[in-house]
Parts: structure tokens; C-alpha cells; sequence
């Protein structure tokens, strides 16, 4: 199948290639909304992984920030490889599962 742009600029796409059906790069899943740099912290399941968003809160009592952090699971497709500690860009998409509505689209290089 031929690569598709997702449509984020600074993301390219990996050298690796698929048939998945729910890969943004190689298949016909469409990346709409949020765009987020996170940490992966567990790969233990079936083309998913855990990933940890961490940003900051602004309380307006005491005019200070607060860090918070969630848990999200995302879909990893076949042609990119992640492992625990590893940054990933990931985007929104339909909803894939119960609890699973963003998927990876690039590692971030690291400098």
C-alpha cells in the first residue's frame, strides 16, 4: 500500500510498511484533534500501549501550576516499533476500543 500523509507537518513517515488496516500511514485510519507528545511506559499488550501525558494546571487560588499526569491507552501500529521510556507523537481517531481513541504516529528522535 502506498504511504498517505496524515496531515501533521514535522511528522514523516516510518521506513518500515504494513497492511494494517488502523495505521494512519499505511492504511485508511484518519487522525483528527488532539496531537500529543508523550512517554510510553508499558507495551504489554496486543498492538496497545500505556502512555503517561503529563502538563501542567493552573490553580488560581494560590496563582501557581500543578502537574498532573493521565494515563491513556493508544494503538500501536506494526510498522513502528516503541518500547517503555521512549517519547511518541500520538493523535486522536475514532474510538478503536473501550478505551482506546488515540494511536502512535512517530517516535520523537531524540537529540
Amino acid at each position: 500500500m502506498p504511504k498517505r500523509h496524515v496531515g501533521i507537518p514535522g511528522l514523516e513517515p516510518p521506513e518500515r510498511t504494513c497492511d494494517d488496516p488502523l495505521c494512519p500511514w499505511h492504511g485508511q485510519l484518519s487522525v483528527r484533534g488532539t496531537i500529543m507528545e508523550v512517554t510510553v511506559e508499558k507495551v504489554k499488550m496486543k498492538r496497545t500501549a500505556v502512555v503517561v501525558h503529563e502538563y501542567l494546571h493552573y490553580v488560581p487560588k494560590y496563582m501557581r501550576y500543578e502537574r498532573r499526569r493521565k494515563k491513556k491507552h493508544v494503538r500501536v501500529p506494526p510498522c513502528i516499533d516503541v518500547q517503555p521510556g521512549d517519547r511518541v507523537v500520538i493523535g486522536e481517531c475514532r474510538p478503536l476500543a473501550k478505551s482506546v481513541s488515540f494511536v502512535v504516529l512517530a517516535k520523537v528522535k531524540k537529540q
